[in-house]
Protein backbone atom coordinates (compact mmCIF):
# COMPACT_ATOMS: atom_id res chain seq x y z
CA UNK A 1 0.00 0.00 0.00
CA UNK A 2 1.34 3.19 -1.13
CA UNK A 3 1.83 6.17 1.47
CA UNK A 4 0.06 9.14 1.33
CA UNK A 5 1.21 12.43 3.20
CA UNK A 6 -0.94 15.38 3.89
CA UNK A 7 1.01 18.72 4.17
CA UNK A 8 -0.41 21.61 5.24
CA UNK A 9 0.14 25.88 4.42
CA UNK A 10 1.48 27.91 7.71
CA UNK A 11 0.03 31.12 8.18
CA UNK A 12 2.53 32.33 7.05
CA UNK A 13 2.56 30.55 3.72
CA UNK A 14 -0.82 31.01 2.94
CA UNK A 15 -1.71 34.16 0.65
CA UNK A 16 -5.39 35.95 -0.14
CA UNK A 17 -6.20 34.29 -3.28
CA UNK A 18 -4.87 31.04 -1.96
CA UNK A 19 -7.38 28.08 -3.11
CA UNK A 20 -8.22 24.54 -3.02
CA UNK A 21 -10.55 22.15 -3.76
CA UNK A 22 -12.06 18.28 -3.38
CA UNK A 23 -14.20 16.67 -5.52
CA UNK A 24 -16.36 13.63 -4.46
CA UNK A 25 -19.43 11.72 -5.89
CA UNK A 26 -22.24 10.89 -3.63
CA UNK A 27 -23.92 7.83 -3.84
CA UNK A 28 -27.34 6.25 -2.06
CA UNK A 29 -24.75 4.41 0.37
CA UNK A 30 -22.88 7.39 1.40
CA UNK A 31 -26.44 9.11 2.40
CA UNK A 32 -27.41 6.25 4.62
CA UNK A 33 -23.70 5.64 6.40
CA UNK A 34 -24.37 9.56 7.03
CA UNK A 35 -27.22 9.07 8.77
CA UNK A 36 -26.51 6.36 10.45
CA UNK A 37 -23.20 8.19 11.48
CA UNK A 38 -25.28 11.21 12.49
CA UNK A 39 -28.39 10.05 13.43
CA UNK A 40 -30.60 12.35 10.82
CA UNK A 41 -32.72 9.64 9.61
CA UNK A 42 -35.42 12.03 8.17
CA UNK A 43 -37.23 10.25 5.26
CA UNK A 44 -36.48 13.43 2.66
CA UNK A 45 -33.14 11.80 2.60
CA UNK A 46 -34.33 7.84 2.75
CA UNK A 47 -37.90 7.43 1.56
CA UNK A 48 -38.20 7.66 -1.86
CA UNK A 49 -41.82 7.47 -1.40
CA UNK A 50 -41.91 9.95 1.33
CA UNK A 51 -39.43 12.17 -0.84
CA UNK A 52 -41.95 11.90 -3.91
CA UNK A 53 -44.75 13.89 -2.14
CA UNK A 54 -41.87 16.60 -1.27
CA UNK A 55 -40.35 19.65 -2.64
CA UNK A 56 -37.82 18.46 -5.01
CA UNK A 57 -39.57 14.67 -5.88
CA UNK A 58 -37.15 12.21 -4.88
CA UNK A 59 -34.89 11.90 -2.15
CA UNK A 60 -31.94 14.60 -1.31
CA UNK A 61 -27.98 14.48 0.02
CA UNK A 62 -28.48 15.37 3.65
CA UNK A 63 -26.98 19.35 3.45
CA UNK A 64 -24.47 19.02 6.13
CA UNK A 65 -22.82 16.07 4.38
CA UNK A 66 -22.27 18.35 1.77
CA UNK A 67 -20.98 20.89 4.06
CA UNK A 68 -18.57 18.09 5.61
CA UNK A 69 -16.68 18.20 2.38
CA UNK A 70 -15.95 22.07 2.97
CA UNK A 71 -14.27 20.93 6.17
CA UNK A 72 -12.45 17.79 4.15
CA UNK A 73 -10.61 20.37 2.24
CA UNK A 74 -9.79 22.75 5.65
CA UNK A 75 -8.58 20.17 7.39
CA UNK A 76 -6.68 18.36 5.03
CA UNK A 77 -5.51 20.74 2.67
CA UNK A 78 -5.71 24.64 2.83
CA UNK A 79 -4.38 25.46 5.69
CA UNK A 80 -4.40 21.48 6.56
CA UNK A 81 -3.34 20.02 9.27
CA UNK A 82 -3.18 21.46 12.28
CA UNK A 83 -5.77 24.29 11.33
CA UNK A 84 -8.51 25.04 13.72
CA UNK A 85 -12.23 25.34 12.25
CA UNK A 86 -13.79 28.05 14.08
CA UNK A 87 -16.90 29.36 12.28
CA UNK A 88 -18.93 28.53 9.05
CA UNK A 89 -21.59 30.19 7.49
CA UNK A 90 -23.50 28.49 5.23
CA UNK A 91 -26.40 28.81 2.45
CA UNK A 92 -27.70 26.02 0.80
CA UNK A 93 -28.89 27.15 -2.66
CA UNK A 94 -29.52 23.81 -4.48
CA UNK A 95 -30.26 20.12 -3.56
CA UNK A 96 -27.89 17.46 -3.74
CA UNK A 97 -29.11 14.21 -5.38
CA UNK A 98 -27.67 10.65 -5.36
CA UNK A 99 -25.23 10.35 -8.52
CA UNK A 100 -24.59 13.98 -8.34
CA UNK A 101 -20.48 14.96 -8.45
CA UNK A 102 -20.03 17.91 -5.72
CA UNK A 103 -16.95 20.21 -5.78
CA UNK A 104 -15.90 21.63 -2.50
CA UNK A 105 -13.62 25.00 -3.65
CA UNK A 106 -12.01 27.26 -0.53
CA UNK A 107 -10.63 30.62 -1.48
CA UNK A 108 -8.50 33.05 0.90
CA UNK A 109 -10.33 36.49 1.27
CA UNK A 110 -8.51 37.91 4.46
CA UNK A 111 -5.54 37.27 7.24
CA UNK A 112 -6.45 39.08 10.17
CA UNK A 113 -2.61 38.56 12.32
CA UNK A 114 -4.39 38.85 15.28
CA UNK A 115 -4.25 34.55 16.51
CA UNK A 116 -3.50 33.80 12.35
CA UNK A 117 -6.85 34.09 11.92
CA UNK A 118 -7.83 33.62 8.12
CA UNK A 119 -11.63 33.80 6.69
CA UNK A 120 -12.24 31.83 3.62
CA UNK A 121 -15.09 31.87 1.05
CA UNK A 122 -16.54 28.24 0.97
CA UNK A 123 -18.43 27.03 -2.52
CA UNK A 124 -19.71 23.93 -3.39
CA UNK A 125 -20.91 23.44 -7.18
CA UNK A 126 -22.36 20.29 -8.78
CA UNK A 127 -21.46 18.33 -11.95
CA UNK A 128 -23.45 21.20 -14.39
CA UNK A 129 -21.50 24.02 -12.40
CA UNK A 130 -24.31 24.79 -10.27
CA UNK A 131 -23.63 26.42 -6.39
CA UNK A 132 -25.14 24.04 -4.18
CA UNK A 133 -23.74 25.99 -1.19
CA UNK A 134 -21.87 28.80 -0.20
CA UNK A 135 -20.70 30.66 2.62
CA UNK A 136 -17.40 31.54 4.94
CA UNK A 137 -15.24 29.77 7.23
CA UNK A 138 -13.09 31.44 9.77
CA UNK A 139 -10.13 29.21 10.69
CA UNK A 140 -6.54 29.34 13.45
CA UNK A 141 -3.76 28.78 10.61
CA UNK A 142 -1.11 26.41 12.00
CA UNK A 143 2.04 28.13 12.62
CA UNK A 144 4.38 25.27 11.90
CA UNK A 145 5.13 23.52 8.79
CA UNK A 146 3.64 19.74 9.08
CA UNK A 147 4.02 16.99 7.27
CA UNK A 148 2.20 13.81 7.91
CA UNK A 149 1.36 10.01 6.36
CA UNK A 150 -2.43 9.98 5.47
CA UNK A 151 -4.20 7.19 7.67
CA UNK A 152 -5.31 4.10 5.57
CA UNK A 153 -8.98 4.18 6.21
CA UNK A 154 -10.44 0.71 6.52
CA UNK A 155 -13.08 -0.33 3.88
CA UNK A 156 -17.00 0.69 4.89
CA UNK A 157 -19.74 -1.88 3.66
CA UNK A 158 -23.28 -1.11 4.69
CA UNK A 159 -24.71 -4.46 6.18
CA UNK A 160 -28.39 -4.02 4.95
CA UNK A 161 -31.16 -6.53 5.67
CA UNK A 162 -34.00 -6.02 4.43
CA UNK A 163 -33.87 -9.62 2.28
CA UNK A 164 -37.23 -10.58 3.84
CA UNK A 165 -39.15 -7.20 3.77
CA UNK A 166 -40.73 -8.88 0.56
CA UNK A 167 -41.92 -12.21 1.72
CA UNK A 168 -42.95 -10.66 5.46
CA UNK A 169 -45.11 -8.55 3.41
CA UNK A 170 -46.64 -11.07 0.69
CA UNK A 171 -47.57 -13.50 3.93
CA UNK A 172 -49.14 -10.47 5.55
CA UNK A 173 -51.66 -10.52 2.41
CA UNK A 174 -51.52 -13.73 2.70
CA UNK A 175 -54.70 -15.52 4.54
CA UNK A 176 -54.47 -16.11 8.13
CA UNK A 177 -53.54 -19.08 10.11
CA UNK A 178 -53.52 -20.09 13.59
CA UNK A 179 -49.96 -21.54 15.28
CA UNK A 180 -49.74 -23.75 17.72
CA UNK A 181 -46.99 -22.48 20.28
CA UNK A 182 -45.89 -25.19 21.80
CA UNK A 183 -45.09 -25.31 25.70
CA UNK A 184 -44.12 -21.43 25.76
CA UNK A 185 -43.37 -21.34 29.53
CA UNK A 186 -39.98 -18.94 28.93
CA UNK A 187 -40.20 -14.96 28.86
CA UNK A 188 -38.83 -15.62 25.63
CA UNK A 189 -41.38 -17.71 24.10
CA UNK A 190 -44.38 -16.11 25.10
CA UNK A 191 -42.56 -12.83 24.33
CA UNK A 192 -42.18 -14.38 20.53
CA UNK A 193 -46.08 -14.98 20.89
CA UNK A 194 -46.51 -11.60 21.23
CA UNK A 195 -44.78 -10.39 18.87
CA UNK A 196 -46.04 -12.66 15.75
CA UNK A 197 -49.81 -11.84 16.97
CA UNK A 198 -49.04 -7.98 17.18
CA UNK A 199 -47.34 -8.22 13.83
CA UNK A 200 -50.16 -9.82 12.20
CA UNK A 201 -48.08 -12.70 10.77
CA UNK A 202 -50.18 -15.67 13.21
CA UNK A 203 -52.56 -16.10 14.95
CA UNK A 204 -51.33 -17.91 18.20
CA UNK A 205 -52.56 -20.92 20.85
CA UNK A 206 -51.09 -21.36 23.49
CA UNK A 207 -50.56 -24.84 24.59
CA UNK A 208 -48.43 -26.28 27.62
CA UNK A 209 -49.51 -25.58 31.44
CA UNK A 210 -51.63 -23.11 32.03
CA UNK A 211 -49.64 -21.73 35.52
CA UNK A 212 -46.11 -22.08 34.00
CA UNK A 213 -47.19 -19.82 30.75
CA UNK A 214 -48.84 -17.03 33.01
CA UNK A 215 -45.53 -17.17 35.24
CA UNK A 216 -43.33 -16.88 31.92
CA UNK A 217 -45.91 -14.19 30.77
CA UNK A 218 -45.04 -11.86 34.02
CA UNK A 219 -41.45 -12.26 34.31
CA UNK A 220 -41.70 -10.99 30.61
CA UNK A 221 -43.87 -8.33 31.36
CA UNK A 222 -46.22 -8.83 28.39
CA UNK A 223 -50.17 -9.37 28.62
CA UNK A 224 -52.41 -12.46 28.19
CA UNK A 225 -55.47 -11.12 27.17
CA UNK A 226 -56.72 -12.25 24.04
CA UNK A 227 -54.56 -15.30 23.82
CA UNK A 228 -56.33 -18.92 23.78
CA UNK A 229 -54.59 -20.92 25.78
CA UNK A 230 -54.78 -24.97 25.99
CA UNK A 231 -53.96 -26.78 29.19
CA UNK A 232 -51.74 -29.19 29.26
CA UNK A 233 -49.93 -31.44 32.08
CA UNK A 234 -46.39 -30.93 30.81
CA UNK A 235 -44.38 -30.55 27.50
CA UNK A 236 -45.12 -33.98 26.20
CA UNK A 237 -48.61 -33.38 26.10
CA UNK A 238 -48.35 -30.01 24.67
CA UNK A 239 -46.52 -31.45 21.53
CA UNK A 240 -49.01 -34.01 21.50
CA UNK A 241 -51.76 -32.42 21.88
CA UNK A 242 -50.09 -29.66 19.31
CA UNK A 243 -49.90 -32.55 17.23
CA UNK A 244 -53.73 -33.33 17.46
CA UNK A 245 -55.00 -30.10 16.83
CA UNK A 246 -52.24 -30.03 13.19
CA UNK A 247 -54.05 -32.89 12.61
CA UNK A 248 -57.59 -31.84 12.67
CA UNK A 249 -56.96 -28.21 11.22
CA UNK A 250 -57.60 -26.44 13.73
CA UNK A 251 -53.91 -25.07 13.93
CA UNK A 252 -51.36 -24.60 10.57
CA UNK A 253 -48.15 -24.00 11.90
CA UNK A 254 -46.29 -25.54 14.89
CA UNK A 255 -43.94 -23.18 16.76
CA UNK A 256 -41.79 -24.43 19.02
CA UNK A 257 -41.73 -22.76 22.56
CA UNK A 258 -39.36 -23.87 25.74
CA UNK A 259 -39.26 -27.46 25.14
CA UNK A 260 -36.82 -29.85 23.11
CA UNK A 261 -36.80 -29.94 19.58
CA UNK A 262 -36.48 -33.97 19.81
CA UNK A 263 -39.71 -33.59 21.87
CA UNK A 264 -41.65 -31.90 19.79
CA UNK A 265 -40.36 -33.51 16.37
CA UNK A 266 -40.66 -36.91 17.86
CA UNK A 267 -43.89 -36.58 18.50
CA UNK A 268 -44.39 -34.81 14.70
CA UNK A 269 -43.31 -37.96 13.15
CA UNK A 270 -44.36 -41.11 15.23
CA UNK A 271 -46.03 -43.56 12.73
CA UNK A 272 -49.31 -42.58 14.01
CA UNK A 273 -48.93 -39.05 14.29
CA UNK A 274 -51.19 -38.21 10.97
CA UNK A 275 -48.52 -35.53 10.20
CA UNK A 276 -46.14 -37.59 8.42
CA UNK A 277 -45.82 -37.60 5.05
CA UNK A 278 -44.37 -39.29 1.76
CA UNK A 279 -40.88 -36.86 2.15
CA UNK A 280 -38.64 -36.93 4.90
CA UNK A 281 -38.84 -34.07 7.29
CA UNK A 282 -35.59 -31.71 6.82
CA UNK A 283 -34.91 -28.04 8.11
CA UNK A 284 -34.56 -25.29 6.26
CA UNK A 285 -32.16 -21.96 7.61
CA UNK A 286 -33.40 -19.08 5.29
CA UNK A 287 -30.26 -16.80 5.58
CA UNK A 288 -30.24 -12.90 5.01
CA UNK A 289 -26.49 -12.24 4.33
CA UNK A 290 -25.55 -8.37 3.62
CA UNK A 291 -22.71 -9.46 1.62
CA UNK A 292 -25.31 -11.81 -0.90
CA UNK A 293 -27.11 -10.02 -3.14
CA UNK A 294 -29.97 -12.51 -2.32
CA UNK A 295 -31.84 -14.66 0.29
CA UNK A 296 -30.13 -18.04 0.87
CA UNK A 297 -31.24 -21.42 1.82
CA UNK A 298 -28.74 -23.39 4.02
CA UNK A 299 -29.93 -27.14 4.53
CA UNK A 300 -30.24 -29.38 6.37
CA UNK A 301 -28.83 -28.03 9.42
CA UNK A 302 -30.71 -28.88 12.39
CA UNK A 303 -32.82 -32.44 11.71
CA UNK A 304 -30.82 -34.89 9.38
CA UNK A 305 -27.44 -36.17 10.89
CA UNK A 306 -25.61 -37.97 8.16
CA UNK A 307 -28.51 -38.33 5.43
CA UNK A 308 -28.19 -40.92 2.37
CA UNK A 309 -28.53 -39.81 -0.85
CA UNK A 310 -32.43 -40.48 -0.74
CA UNK A 311 -32.88 -38.08 1.95
CA UNK A 312 -30.55 -35.54 0.48
CA UNK A 313 -33.00 -35.72 -2.69
CA UNK A 314 -36.15 -35.20 0.01
CA UNK A 315 -34.21 -32.51 1.61
CA UNK A 316 -33.23 -30.77 -1.85
CA UNK A 317 -36.72 -30.93 -2.81
CA UNK A 318 -38.57 -29.71 0.40
CA UNK A 319 -35.97 -26.66 -0.17
CA UNK A 320 -37.17 -26.21 -3.87
CA UNK A 321 -40.93 -26.31 -2.82
CA UNK A 322 -40.24 -23.43 -0.45
CA UNK A 323 -38.39 -21.30 -2.80
CA UNK A 324 -41.34 -21.71 -5.37
CA UNK A 325 -43.96 -20.36 -2.29
CA UNK A 326 -41.72 -17.56 -2.57
CA UNK A 327 -42.46 -16.77 -5.98
CA UNK A 328 -38.37 -18.47 -7.16
CA UNK A 329 -39.46 -20.45 -9.94
CA UNK A 330 -36.42 -22.42 -10.79
CA UNK A 331 -33.82 -21.64 -8.03
CA UNK A 332 -30.45 -22.66 -8.29
CA UNK A 333 -28.99 -24.94 -6.07
CA UNK A 334 -25.32 -26.14 -5.48
CA UNK A 335 -24.52 -29.57 -3.58
CA UNK A 336 -21.41 -28.53 -1.71
CA UNK A 337 -18.52 -30.59 -0.77
CA UNK A 338 -14.98 -29.41 0.20
CA UNK A 339 -13.67 -29.78 -3.84
CA UNK A 340 -16.04 -29.14 -7.20
CA UNK A 341 -14.72 -33.07 -9.07
CA UNK A 342 -15.81 -36.23 -8.10
CA UNK A 343 -13.15 -38.43 -6.05
CA UNK A 344 -13.84 -41.72 -5.11
CA UNK A 345 -12.61 -40.99 -1.61
CA UNK A 346 -15.20 -38.48 -0.85
CA UNK A 347 -18.37 -39.68 -0.89
CA UNK A 348 -19.76 -35.88 -0.24
CA UNK A 349 -18.34 -35.35 -4.21
CA UNK A 350 -20.10 -38.97 -5.26
CA UNK A 351 -23.63 -37.91 -3.48
CA UNK A 352 -23.56 -34.41 -5.31
CA UNK A 353 -22.70 -35.92 -8.68
CA UNK A 354 -25.79 -38.32 -8.47
CA UNK A 355 -28.23 -35.49 -7.34
CA UNK A 356 -27.12 -33.40 -10.39
CA UNK A 357 -27.75 -36.24 -12.65
CA UNK A 358 -31.37 -36.94 -10.59
CA UNK A 359 -32.60 -33.49 -11.31
CA UNK A 360 -31.24 -33.73 -14.75
CA UNK A 361 -33.58 -36.66 -14.96
CA UNK A 362 -36.83 -35.30 -13.05
CA UNK A 363 -36.23 -37.15 -9.43
CA UNK A 364 -35.70 -33.47 -8.03
CA UNK A 365 -38.08 -31.69 -10.16
CA UNK A 366 -38.67 -27.60 -10.53
CA UNK A 367 -34.74 -26.68 -9.79
CA UNK A 368 -31.26 -26.64 -11.39
CA UNK A 369 -29.39 -28.63 -9.51
CA UNK A 370 -25.17 -28.81 -9.86
CA UNK A 371 -22.46 -30.42 -7.48
CA UNK A 372 -20.09 -31.49 -5.64
CA UNK A 373 -18.91 -27.41 -5.96
CA UNK A 374 -16.72 -26.41 -2.69
CA UNK A 375 -18.62 -23.69 -1.32
CA UNK A 376 -16.44 -20.42 -2.41
CA UNK A 377 -17.29 -21.93 -6.37
CA UNK A 378 -21.00 -21.89 -4.90
CA UNK A 379 -21.36 -18.60 -4.12
CA UNK A 380 -18.73 -16.43 -5.91
CA UNK A 381 -18.73 -15.87 -9.72
CA UNK A 382 -15.31 -14.92 -9.18
CA UNK A 383 -13.90 -17.88 -6.97
CA UNK A 384 -15.89 -20.17 -9.81
CA UNK A 385 -14.22 -18.21 -12.95
CA UNK A 386 -10.58 -18.65 -11.32
CA UNK A 387 -10.80 -21.98 -11.56
CA UNK A 388 -12.51 -22.36 -14.52
CA UNK A 389 -16.16 -24.02 -13.50
CA UNK A 390 -18.70 -23.65 -15.80
CA UNK A 391 -22.12 -24.29 -14.24
CA UNK A 392 -25.61 -22.73 -14.44
CA UNK A 393 -25.04 -22.55 -10.24
CA UNK A 394 -21.54 -21.32 -9.32
CA UNK A 395 -21.71 -18.26 -8.08
CA UNK A 396 -25.14 -17.55 -7.90
CA UNK A 397 -26.84 -20.70 -5.50
CA UNK A 398 -30.20 -19.69 -3.94
CA UNK A 399 -29.85 -23.03 -2.02
CA UNK A 400 -26.63 -24.58 -0.36
CA UNK A 401 -27.30 -28.26 -0.05
CA UNK A 402 -24.58 -29.32 2.57
CA UNK A 403 -23.01 -33.15 2.90
CA UNK A 404 -24.08 -33.65 6.64
CA UNK A 405 -25.83 -31.77 9.53
CA UNK A 406 -22.45 -31.19 11.06
CA UNK A 407 -21.07 -28.93 8.17
CA UNK A 408 -24.88 -27.09 7.65
CA UNK A 409 -24.92 -25.93 11.40
CA UNK A 410 -21.24 -24.79 11.44
CA UNK A 411 -22.06 -23.21 8.10
CA UNK A 412 -25.02 -21.75 9.38
CA UNK A 413 -23.18 -20.47 12.54
CA UNK A 414 -20.09 -18.93 10.83
CA UNK A 415 -22.52 -17.50 8.60
CA UNK A 416 -24.41 -15.38 11.12
CA UNK A 417 -21.93 -15.14 13.65
CA UNK A 418 -18.79 -14.07 11.63
CA UNK A 419 -21.43 -12.39 8.18
CA UNK A 420 -24.01 -10.63 10.30
CA UNK A 421 -26.48 -13.13 8.54
CA UNK A 422 -30.22 -13.53 10.05
CA UNK A 423 -31.45 -16.90 9.78
CA UNK A 424 -35.00 -17.93 9.96
CA UNK A 425 -35.73 -21.35 10.86
CA UNK A 426 -38.21 -23.62 9.49
CA UNK A 427 -38.68 -27.34 9.46
CA UNK A 428 -40.88 -28.58 6.23
CA UNK A 429 -41.54 -32.19 5.22
CA UNK A 430 -45.14 -32.40 8.05
CA UNK A 431 -47.93 -31.83 7.00
CA UNK A 432 -47.69 -28.52 8.80
CA UNK A 433 -44.93 -26.02 8.90
CA UNK A 434 -42.89 -26.30 11.83
CA UNK A 435 -41.32 -23.00 13.11
CA UNK A 436 -37.88 -23.66 15.29
CA UNK A 437 -35.83 -20.85 16.71
CA UNK A 438 -33.10 -20.10 18.68
CA UNK A 439 -33.52 -18.25 22.07
CA UNK A 440 -30.59 -15.96 20.63
CA UNK A 441 -32.24 -15.55 17.62
CA UNK A 442 -33.05 -11.36 17.15
CA UNK A 443 -36.55 -10.03 16.24
CA UNK A 444 -35.96 -10.00 12.71
CA UNK A 445 -35.49 -13.72 12.40
CA UNK A 446 -38.49 -14.67 14.59
CA UNK A 447 -40.47 -12.53 11.92
CA UNK A 448 -39.31 -13.63 8.84
CA UNK A 449 -39.71 -17.56 10.39
CA UNK A 450 -43.30 -16.90 10.77
CA UNK A 451 -43.59 -15.42 7.60
CA UNK A 452 -41.96 -18.49 5.65
CA UNK A 453 -44.59 -20.72 7.92
CA UNK A 454 -47.21 -19.18 7.00
CA UNK A 455 -46.54 -18.86 3.29
CA UNK A 456 -45.56 -22.97 3.06
CA UNK A 457 -49.04 -23.51 5.11
CA UNK A 458 -50.99 -25.65 2.59
CA UNK A 459 -47.50 -27.22 0.81
CA UNK A 460 -47.90 -30.98 -0.13
CA UNK A 461 -45.28 -33.20 0.10
CA UNK A 462 -45.31 -36.14 -2.71
CA UNK A 463 -42.20 -38.55 -3.40
CA UNK A 464 -39.40 -36.42 -5.61
CA UNK A 465 -40.07 -37.44 -8.82
CA UNK A 466 -43.69 -38.91 -8.85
Amino acid sequence: MIDVFLENRTYDQIKVGDTASLERAVTENDIELFALVSGDVNPAHLDAEFAAKDIFGKPVAHGMWTASLISAVLGTTLPGPGCIYLGQTIAFTKPVFPGDTVTATVTVLEKQNKKRLVRLETVCTNQDGETVLKGEATVIAPKDSVRVKRKHMPGIRLRRHDRYDAFIERAKASPTVQAAIVHPCSPIAIQGAVEVRDEDLLEPVLIGPRAKIEAAAEEAGVSLDGFNIIDTEHSHAAAAKAVEMAVSGDVSVLVKGSLHTDELLGAVIARDSGLRTERRISHVYAMDIPAYEKPLIVTDAAVNILPSLDQKRDICQNAVDLMHQLGIEEPLVAVLAAVETVNADMPATLDAAALTVMAARGQISGARVDGPLAYDNAISMAAAKTKGIVSPVAGQADILLVPDLQAGNMLAKQLIYFADAIAAGLILGARVPIVLTSRADPLTARMASAALARLSVGMTYTKSGS
